[in-house]
């Protein structure tokens, strides 16, 4: 016997025009470290709201070797020899937007 297809339609008008080829960066908060030998490239600590929907935090600003970038969380329980992010942006479109949006507030905030 055949089952029978159930179409999902959508009350609200506006959902067959949204799309999400890229999480929105709604909220950026950097914390910049004093020059202190110790954090080493770190120069700061970030945290970012996504669509007002989700928080991530801890992201690093770290000053490398081909400029700043941004660092996601490791996991501190890990044993291998590399490092295992917690999290990380899966596309490389919302990588650059992230990061573009915490460098962007990194650089406001250390010239203010």
């Amino acid at each position: 016997m055949a089952k029978a297809k159930k179409e999902v339609v959508s009350e609200d008008a506006n959902a067959e025009n949204i799309q999400f080829d890229c999480l929105v960066v709604t909220k950026v908060s950097v914390f910049v470290f004093k020059e202190n030998p110790s954090f080493g490239k770190t120069k700061a600590i970030a945290s970012v709201t996504l669509n007002d929907q989700l928080h991530l935090s801890n992201l690093r600003v770290i000053d490398g070797s081909n400029g700043f970038f941004v660092a996601y969380p490791n996991d501190p329980f890990y044993k291998g020899e590399d490092f295992r992010s917690i999290f990380y942006p899966v596309t490389r479109q919302c990588r650059e937007h992230i990061e573009n949006c915490v460098l962007e507030k990194y650089q406001e905030v250390i010239t203010n």
